[in-house]
């Protein structure tokens, strides 16, 4: 097992081993499009996110990754998968109080190299803020932030 949140090494090709089920393999892949995503509530948050992942111009092939801020209502909308990769943080500001958990969280999932992020933000406060430390490095090199979505 390697250190990913308990999933398997996959092996590749060449006959070395990747981070999980969403790596590609290669180190030198373009940044993962990210989107920030606001909304009034945790359920109208996924609601989009589900939404913009059935959308056909939405990368597939190496999985999609979520990082939801808030607990679920208790009716989720979207559920961990094969290609679908969720993790639920505290409410709590990400640029701020949130920050030590949201780096940790987002650090693991880079290591599965998803095709796509999807950040659910509870409270668009200092959206500006996390957009600006996003857009920083090491981030910089790995994400490339996309229009943020409203639900």
């Amino acid at each position: 097992m390697s250190e990913n949140g308990g999933r398997p090494a996959v092996p590749r090709r060449d006959g070395s081993r990747t981070d999980g089920p969403f790596s590609s393999g290669s180190s030198l892949r373009h940044p993962i499009p990210t989107v920030l995503v606001t909304g009034p509530s945790a359920a109208a948050r996924e609601a989009a996110i589900a939404h913009a992942i059935e959308d056909p111009s939405t990368p597939r092939s190496d999985g999609v990754a979520v990082i939801l801020e808030g607990l679920s209502d208790g009716n989720p909308v979207l559920q961990d998968s094969e290609k679908l990769l969720i993790s639920r943080i505290a409410p709590g500001c990400l640029c701020c109080a949130g920050n030590l958990v949201m780096r940790v969280t987002l650090n693991r999932l880079l290591r599965q190299r998803p095709a796509r992020l999807f950040i659910g933000v509870a409270a668009s406060a200092h959206l500006d803020q996390l957009r600006s430390w996003l857009s920083s490095a090491p981030y910089d090199q790995l994400l490339a932030l996309t229009p943020d979505l409203h639900s």
